[in-house]
């Protein structure tokens, strides 16, 4: 029988996942056994790494009727974003997760393929390739049949961006998801901005307009238009459209009858503290 102590310490001498170390006690019976099991499937192999820095890779966007799912999947390096394995196991993924329900990371990785849960494919990958790959920023979008996706990836998947409009087109709805991945718009609107965003900004505003010399009688003015400026710049219904700089991106779309509803942008390795790594220091250190 398997206890929660047998697990427990399954994991802290392996660094393997919980239902990993619960599978290779259920299916060997001792601790040592499961030790070998775990060994075998490079499970074990990839918790050594589990502390490593995996901030390169590459993001994903899939559209199946009325679903798409938006995605990260990071390697240590970007040389092996290019492994033919590495690409195979980013499709892999990417259909698992759209031909589910999952709307979140935590989610996708409990989801299974052939017997096996994403997290399973993503440690015996680990192990395989030898860098730390992970997966992260799983999002699900729902469309009605008059709405449209509008999908666009730069650089293989460097940038992915995903548009939903009310009525228009694909067609409008991609050239939306490449202003998107272009000029990356912090909001969809101005209702979009929490008060708390717009003070901390007209502050930072206001103190420069004063270290500039500026009157104190004109700042509150002159603060105020470069605050309807900045917010203009920073939300995409109000950017000049990146094929038409004469019109706004949101006088494009209604244009074209439609409106956009919601967006998502994602580049690789945002939000990740990236390691200064010292090749040349680490090499020598190697030959020691």
């Amino acid at each position: 029988m398997v206890t929660a102590q047998m697990v427990k310490e399954l994991r802290e001498k392996t660094g393997a996942g919980m239902l990993d170390c619960k599978k290779a006690l259920e299916a060997t019976g001792t601790i040592d056994a499961a030790i070998t099991w775990l060994r075998e499937k490079g499970i074990a192999k990839a918790a050594k790494k589990a502390d490593r820095i995996a901030a390169e890779g590459l993001c994903d966007v899939i559209v199946k009727g009325n679903q798409a799912v938006v995605f990260e999947l990071n390697s240590e390096t970007d040389f092996v974003s290019k492994n033919a394995q590495f690409l195979d196991l980013l499709k892999t993924i990417g259909e698992v997760i759209v031909d589910s329900d999952a709307k979140c990371t935590d989610c996708a990785l409990k989801l299974e393929k052939d017997g096996k849960t994403v997290e399973t494919l993503l440690a015996e990958a680990t192990a395989s390739i030898g860098e730390k790959i992970t997966l992260r920023r799983v999002s699900r979008f729902t469309k009605t049949d008059s709405q449209n996706f509008g999908a666009y990836k730069h650089m293989g998947g460097r940038i992915v961006s995903l548009t939903l409009l009310e009525g228009a087109n694909e067609d409008v709805a991609k050239d939306v998801a490449m202003h998107v991945a272009a000029i990356n718009p912090k909001y969809l609107s101005q209702e979009n901005i929490s008060a708390e965003v717009v003070e901390q900004e007209k502050n930072i505003l206001t103190q420069e307009a004063l270290n500039e010399g500026k009157p104190a009688a004109i700042v509150e003015k002159m603060v105020m238009g470069r605050l309807n400026k900045y917010l203009k710049e920073i939300c995409l219904l109000n950017q000049p459209f990146v094929k038409n700089p004469d019109e706004t991106v949101e006088k494009f779309v209604a244009n074209n009858k439609g409106s956009i509803l919601n967006y998502i942008r994602l580049e690789v390795g945002e939000g990740i503290e990236k390691a200064e790594v010292d090749f040349a220091a680490e090499v020598a250190a190697q030959m020691k």
